[in-house]
């Protein structure tokens, strides 16, 4: 990937990689991070470290098989291995694909944020399908949220110990006690950042384990939408504290059928 085809965002996180390198530290902070954006003339700072697929990667993270970190407070670093910050949509068997007729609303296609996507899925019974096999089931429903929480967890070799990260969810649901994190996607990424699952799968971890919130069960959504399909996949982490330990519970896809 030459430079001329790098993003702007891709070069400025490639910069910083660089001069991480060249100091012999990894981390970095988002006073370093403005000067690069400003000098390459990204401007939404805060996005530059949100990097949601390794296809996105510039070429010399994936040479160097390294990917981003948040580390809380304006601080992030760079850790190696990035199939242990990334994990790849497994193949849906043909018998988990579902015809599902539905009534267009004349609102379903006005924008592709990840809201709308999963406005579609929770409209047309399709969440309460793939949750909890019953259409008629009336799970409570939290929008996106942002929220700040320190978070303490494993990543290959490496403790860490994150202050004050903030977690953006996309969707909460909850029904008879157990919780759902949704992360929502247009398009058809390759694969996923785990950490899009996991920082709010460990919050909520964290409530349960401190008795803040009686949580019956817990798990994790993503949710891809391709055109008239949508794909569902449902993931839990078998050690709440290291991201690397993602494990598939079940799969679907639902393609939208016109009345």
């Amino acid at each position: 990937m030459t430079q001329q085809s790098m993003s702007k965002k891709q070069m400025v996180i490639a910069e910083m990689y660089a001069q991480c390198k060249s100091r012999g530290d990894l981390t970095f902070n988002n006073r370093e991070l403005r000067v690069i954006c400003s000098r390459i003339g990204f401007s939404n700072l805060y996005d530059a470290t949100k990097i949601d697929n390794s296809s996105r990667l510039p070429q010399v993270l994936v040479d160097d098989d390294v990917f981003v970190v948040h580390l809380g407070e304006g601080r992030h670093g760079f850790v190696p291995d990035i199939a242990l910050g990334y994990h790849s949509f497994e193949e849906i068997p043909d018998d988990h694909r579902v015809n599902w007729p539905y009534r267009r609303s004349v609102l379903n296609n006005i924008n592709t944020s990840e809201s709308n996507v999963l406005s579609v899925g929770y409209n047309h019974r399709i969440i309460h399908d793939f949750l909890y096999e019953d259409i008629t089931a009336s799970p409570k429903i939290y929008g996106s949220n942002r929220t700040k929480t320190p978070l303490e967890y494993r990543i290959g070799g490496y403790e860490v110990n994150a202050k004050n990260v903030q977690l953006e969810i996309d969707l909460t649901a909850e029904y008879l006690g157990a919780v759902t994190v949704f992360e929502a996607k247009n398009g058809a990424p390759p694969d996923f950042n785990i950490f899009q699952l996991f920082n709010p799968f460990l919050y909520y971890t964290k409530l349960k384990d401190t008795l803040e919130v009686k949580i019956a069960d817990l798990n994790a959504c993503y949710l891809v939408r391709r055109g008239n399909r949508l794909r569902l996949y449902l993931y839990t982490f078998a050690d709440p504290r290291d991201p690397a330990s993602i494990e598939l519970l079940r799969s679907a896809e639902y393609v939208l059928v016109a009345r």
